[in-house]
């Protein structure tokens, strides 16, 4: 892999580039976003991401992984993505839904590495929750609610607009695919609230097969 930007080099690992200082702010865990897109903006073909991933974007997601303590994720993700427990120990995967209906008998329940996001209306459910908002969740309620440093987000695209809506997102790094997608798939966020917030571009990286790693961060 090469770093295009800020300080060239022709030969760094994966690990290399997903590390940067995370600090947490007063009020809630540093959030990061991690997605995947076409050139042409959409971050699905076929209704999941799967066809615009490669093995490096697979390594870049699971490497930044390990620098969170909490994965958060839309339930709608979690089903089509085929979620499973978490490979880091000590970590927590919490599936944001409105309504609590799920799989509980999946292994990602199983392994006691779940908890739900749930409105504080939602139905009982079987795992841990947090619990925020009245038929729809507050996700930045929820966000706040979290016991952890750093929270990693990925997606889908309407969990994406409530974070940038409430302006949570300190770090997002977003894999460009060397892929027309066409289509009217979702954008990286989708159904939010019309925001403007400025980020800064903090590294650009290159795989051997095209595809671009950049991490843009919250300008202070």
């Amino acid at each position: 892999m090469r770093r295009l930007f800020p300080q060239p080099a022709d030969d760094i690992s994966v690990v290399e580039c997903c590390t940067t200082a995370r600090p947490r702010p007063a009020d809630r865990p540093y959030v990061m976003l991690c997605m995947v897109a076409s050139i042409d903006g959409s971050t699905v073909v076929d209704e999941n991401s799967r066809a615009l991933s490669s093995p490096t974007d697979q390594q870049m997601l699971l490497t930044l992984r390990t620098f969170a303590d909490v994965i958060v994720v839309g339930a709608g993700t979690v089903r089509a993505d085929r979620y499973g427990p978490p490979k880091v120990p000590g970590q927590r995967i919490a599936v944001v839904s409105r309504s609590g209906r799920f799989d509980f008998d999946s292994p990602l329940f199983t392994s006691g590495a779940a908890l739900m996001i749930l409105p504080v209306d939602a139905p009982l459910v079987p795992v841990p929750s947090v619990r925020a908002g009245v038929g729809e969740v507050d996700l930045a309620a929820a966000i706040r609610m979290l016991d952890a440093q750093v929270v990693q987000a990925e997606g889908g695209p309407s969990i994406n607009g409530m974070l940038a809506a409430g302006d949570l997102l300190d770090e997002v790094n977003l894999t460009v695919s060397p892929r027309l997608a066409g289509g009217d798939g979702p954008r990286v966020t989708n159904g939010g609230a019309a925001v403007s917030h400025r980020m800064h571009l903090a590294q650009v990286c290159e795989a051997d097969d095209g595809f671009l790693f950049t991490r843009y961060l919250r300008a202070r």
